[in-house]
């Protein structure tokens, strides 16, 4: 009885212990045997700080598709600065359309894509 009663509550303990040993077994030897660098390194997609000043600023007033930030659904006054996307010419606050635009490269509203060919065309205009 008092055996019966040990390997009942022995054998479960040791099999899980057997089992955890075998996982971190095989963590060490996927860690150990990974090429590279195991950590994923966060790739910056948005615009750089230079990319962002070659964008066009102008005043609230001088908006095509009206005066609301599509960012912060707020208005966009007469005279406070907004940035304007090129091709779809979608306005917004200056620092909302900053914020965004060094994040994702792409219109809030259409998702127009800002590409490199932009910005070198805007360095090389010919």
């Amino acid at each position: 009885m008092l055996l019966t009663i040990f390997l009942a509550l022995f054998l479960p303990c040791a099999g899980m212990s057997v089992v955890f040993m075998v996982y971190l077994c095989m963590l060490w030897y996927a860690a150990s045997h990974m090429p590279g660098d195991p950590v994923k390194r966060a790739v910056k997609k948005g615009l750089s700080v230079a990319e962002l000043e070659k964008l066009p600023k102008v005043t609230g007033d001088k908006l095509v598709h009206g005066n609301e930030c599509a960012i912060c659904l707020d208005e966009i006054e007469g005279d406070q600065p907004a940035r304007l996307v090129p091709g779809c010419n979608h306005g917004f606050h200056l620092q909302c359309a900053d914020n965004w635009l060094s994040n994702q490269p792409v219109c809030p509203v259409c998702r127009a894509k800002l590409g490199p060919d932009f910005f070198d065309s805007v360095q090389n205009p010919c």
